[in-house]
């Protein structure tokens, strides 16, 4: 059963640098075979809660493909400059 990546973007990117480090390679949202992107900062529309700054969706064939992306040496090696970059919240969801 497919599984999502979510990444909620809190406020506006206050170090473009770290930024453009966190975005190199893979780890930016760049698709790896098995890695499907649904949304990546597109405009959205505000409904309820708190809005946020962007909205990152990644869909993965199951929950282990997206605990060995996120959890990977590459991916992990990036987090701390996304972190830098702005406020982020993240999570794993599994679909239907």
């Amino acid at each position: 059963m497919a599984a999502y990546a979510i990444f909620i973007r809190e406020g506006a990117v206050t170090d473009p640098e770290a930024m453009a480090k966190y975005q190199t390679g893979n780890a930016g949202g760049a698709p790896t075979p098995n890695m499907k992107v649904h949304a990546l900062y597109g405009p959205m529309e505000h409904l309820e809660g708190e809005p946020a700054d962007g909205i990152v969706i990644l869909e993965f064939p199951d929950m282990a493909a997206a605990r060995e992306w996120y959890f990977s040496e590459d991916y992990q090696s990036r987090v701390p400059f996304r972190q830098q970059a702005a406020p982020y919240r993240a999570m794993l969801v599994e679909g239907f």
